[in-house]
């Protein structure tokens, strides 16, 4: 590993606020020390404290990876996590998780995967309790090195109302739904609040249900539910920018649309266009890491949508799959983004995490660290400073 000066100067190169030009969505595979341990710790076979020692050191491990690959924000590959989403909302007062009663298909190349999902339901008024990522944050914040930027990765708020819609809200804790996203972007102000407090200026939410509304058949879904498949954008663009209105104007926000991703297979398609320019121009966001790596994305004419002074991060390199991009095919495809968007507002990333389950996807941690330092060559030749 290069010394700690030596870094700092090649970072001095790069640009020096986030997103960088060359990023990533966050979850990392974990390894088999830590989910072997999770699986024990599932069992009653070992104690929370038990688990939290695995954590630290896939924590570590998974912090090198990112520094030695030449990044500049880093996470910690949200190794405490069995679901990218659940084990932060369930930590809010009022909010229940349980496994549901039937499967879901995610699709994915030559196989299809099924998931008991876990699901979230309000059963009371909504309260942040106490700080849900910040012991997360002060720990990464810990073992990062001088001159690379801590970045935490949190579900959107969203995620509390798509799944379940006004089904899966207590009519007697919330009569009236304006009360119930009210409260809740209240708990994502105060969390954001602490992160800052702390030293954190690199925060993104992960919402699937904005690209899942560009999928007819989840648009139909959401129909089914009693909701306006039209309208939510919207109410959902009002909904995070309610929850981040509160954050000075050095912490970084970033919003990223995925399409599923577990063990990697996908839930969703379908191009942006269904909600850009609500997205893009109602969404009071830094930066937006998009979905790019196959045809299930579309294309990037909604890009023409983003304002002057926002960015995107163009998922092109597949967290999904171990192949390695051809760097010549990715900068084409950046050429043929740069039609509807500078090239100055762009950055470049996997498509998603690694690892939004704890199981990760189909692929060792050579051909992850092969990816990861792709986008950073990639960034380096497109972006020379």
């Amino acid at each position: 590993m290069q010394s700690n000066v030596t870094l700092e100067q090649q970072l001095k190169k790069q640009k020096l606020n986030p997103p960088f030009r060359a990023d990533h969505v966050g979850s990392l595979l974990r390894p088999p020390a830590l989910q072997q341990a999770r699986i024990a710790f599932q069992q009653g076979q070992i104690s929370k404290a038990d688990l939290a020692i695995a954590e630290d050191t896939a924590i570590r491990e998974i912090v090198k990876i990112q520094q030695d690959a030449g990044l500049q924000g880093i996470s910690d590959g949200e190794q405490r996590r069995t679901f990218f989403h659940v084990d932060f909302l369930e930590q809010i007062s009022g909010v229940k998780s349980e496994l549901a009663k039937y499967e879901i298909k995610f699709r994915g190349g030559n196989k299809d995967v099924t998931l008991v999902p876990p699901v979230l339901t309000v059963t009371g008024k909504l309260q942040r309790t106490h700080g849900v990522a910040t012991g997360d944050f002060k720990y990464l914040q810990s073992v990062v090195a001088p001159g690379f930027v801590p970045k935490v990765c949190i579900p959107s708020p969203t995620m509390l109302h798509f799944r379940g819609g006004r089904k899966g809200i207590d009519e007697k804790a919330y009569p009236d739904l304006n009360e119930f996203f009210s409260d809740l972007a209240q708990v994502f102000q105060q969390e954001l609040a602490e992160l800052y407090a702390l030293g954190c200026r690199y925060v993104h939410l992960d919402d699937t249900n904005l690209a899942y509304l560009c999928d007819p058949s989840h648009r139909e879904r959401a129909r089914a539910q009693g909701e306006d498949p039209n309208a939510l954008p919207a109410l959902y663009a009002w909904l995070i920018s309610e929850s981040v209105k509160l954050v000075p104007a050095d912490m970084t926000i970033g919003l990223h649309l995925c399409r599923g991703n577990h063990r990697s297979a996908w839930a969703a398609e379908g191009g942006y266009e269904a909600v850009a320019d609500v997205m893009f121009n109602q969404c009071n966001v830094d930066t937006f890491f998009l979905e790019y790596d196959d045809a299930r994305s579309g294309d990037f004419s909604p890009l023409r949508f983003v304002p002057k002074g926002k960015s995107v991060v163009l998922g092109l390199i597949c967290s999904k799959t171990p192949v390695l991009e051809s760097k010549d095919a990715i900068k084409r495809r950046i050429e043929e983004a740069t039609q509807y968007i500078a090239l100055d507002q762009l950055c470049l990333s996997p498509q998603c995490g690694f690892a939004s389950t704890f199981e990760g996807n189909d692929l060792s941690f050579a051909e992850q660290a092969a990816k990861l330092r792709l986008v950073v060559e990639l960034a380096e030749e497109i972006w020379p400073q």
